[in-house]
């Protein structure tokens, strides 16, 4: 699929305020799932310096540094064009001793795995209670498999909670969104990403656009999940859409902390405790 990806994000303030440093996470990844062909940013104000990096993910960050000069106004405008590669997300063969839970890691890739385990291992200490509770109600009714424990995790998240859209905050917890039933597409990755980790697979928050349905005039930014497998390296799966993620997804960032995948993070440099208002304007158009 190639797609057409049109993005602006702006902010406007009750007072002047001038900009600390900002991180910008909306260049889509190129990798073998998909290949950017064209890109182009516009900011207002015009920052006095662009940093070009590389997160430890592989994703792209651009850091953007400004003057002191106050404004009012704070707007970021991207244009990409993409082509997506991954038309069967199931294509994949996991390695022999990968396929049931729970997976005996080689102790090299444990050691690399370690940040997207939660940071202890295999250990349940550190994993949200109602997390490890709703990981051994999957994982005794899929006999350990580790595709079944995927795919029944993403089918009862999508099946058990309602969707609402929250265009800003922090995630809930695993255990709020649970036992509220009901979140956005962050706190379901969240949700999704802690019972993965609650049975040692090692999982990421990723933040993108999905293609969603043709005739939606309103589109947002989207957020789902992506674990790695053994074979078949990272794999994603969306609990908002109880899909595997394939050729209709377009990532742009992944981290195993969701405030690292965050697509715009900054501070006021001055005013601060000043009003903000923020809105945007999305178009995701397919190309063929």
């Amino acid at each position: 699929m190639r797609y057409q990806i049109n993005h602006t994000l702006s902010y406007t303030y009750d007072r002047p305020v001038t900009l600390a440093p900002h991180r910008v996470r909306l260049l889509p990844r190129s990798d073998v799932t998909q290949a950017v062909r064209s890109y182009s940013l516009a900011v207002s104000p015009l920052p006095t310096q662009i940093g070009e990096n590389l997160d430890l993910d592989g994703s792209s960050l651009l850091l953007l540094y400004f003057s002191d000069e106050p404004i009012e106004a704070f707007t970021i405008t991207v244009a990409s064009e993409v082509e997506t590669f991954r038309s069967n997300p199931f294509a994949f063969l996991l390695e022999p001793w990968a396929t049931y839970l729970p997976i005996d890691y080689p102790m090299s890739l444990l050691a690399q795995l370690q940040p997207y385990l939660g940071g202890q291992g295999l250990s349940f200490a550190s994993v949200d209670p109602v997390a490890v509770q709703l990981a051994q109600e999957i994982l005794h009714n899929t006999d350990s498999s580790v595709i079944a424990f995927l795919t029944a995790l993403n089918q009862r998240i999508y099946d058990a909670c309602d969707y609402v859209i929250r265009e800003t905050g922090e995630p809930f917890s695993p255990g709020m969104t649970w036992t509220k039933q009901a979140g956005s597409c962050r706190d379901f990755a969240v949700l999704f990403m802690e019972v993965c980790r609650a049975v040692g697979l090692a999982a990421r928050f990723v933040s993108g656009y999905h293609e969603g349905d043709p005739d939606w005039t309103d589109r947002h930014l989207h957020a789902w999940v992506e674990v790695y497998l053994p074979g078949a390296g990272w794999r994603g799966y969306d609990p908002t859409q109880a899909l595997a993620v394939g050729d209709r997804y377009i990532p742009l960032s992944a981290s195993p902390y969701s405030r690292n995948a965050a697509p715009i993070a900054g501070a006021l440099k001055t005013g601060v405790g000043a009003h903000a208002e923020m809105s945007y304007k999305l178009d995701i158009t397919p190309l063929g």
